[in-house]
């Protein structure tokens, strides 16, 4: 049977829809836990620009689970108040991996290039103001500071 519009899934493409600068609070180090090497990071604030315009409000957190390989899974939750004054609950969860060598320089703060390791997250909203925005995913290429986290959100269409 040949494939048909009717039976092949479409192809997604991706748009880029708004750009994040997460400022970062001091790594909490909570040690060897039941699901593995536990960190918390701290959200202390930020910006969003583009399609959505936003102010990333303290007080979200990335709860980091670190893997033995020392890949990092990372499930970032904030929120942010839009110009217009509406709430958007952000929730980012994905991964950062590189050599030991990469993945250590990035825990020291020191400055890594981009593309010498892996950071991609899946980006879901929520917010009452444009349930639009509820209906999409979003992929983040992401890049990681001494004390932020920056990444640019791509519409999955």
């Amino acid at each position: 049977m040949t494939p048909t519009s009717m039976t092949v899934p479409p192809v997604p493409s991706l748009t880029r829809c708004f750009d994040v600068v997460v400022h970062l609070g001091p790594i909490e180090d909570h040690g060897p836990t039941r699901v593995g090497h536990r960190r918390v990071v701290p959200i202390s604030g930020g910006e969003i620009t583009g399609d959505i315009e936003a102010t990333v409000l303290p007080g979200g957190a990335d709860w980091q689970v670190v893997r033995p390989d020392g890949t990092v899974e990372l499930d970032a939750r904030y929120s942010a108040r839009t110009r217009g004054g509406g709430l958007v609950l952000i929730h980012a969860a994905g991964v950062r991996t590189g050599t030991p060598k990469t993945l250590q320089a990035l825990l020291d703060g020191s400055e890594v290039a981009p593309d010498s390791y892996y950071f991609r997250t899946q980006i879901t909203l929520e917010c009452a103001h444009d349930p639009e925005l509820e209906r999409r995913l979003f992929i983040g290429s992401c890049l990681r500071t001494r004390d932020a986290v920056r990444y640019v959100a791509y519409r999955v269409d």
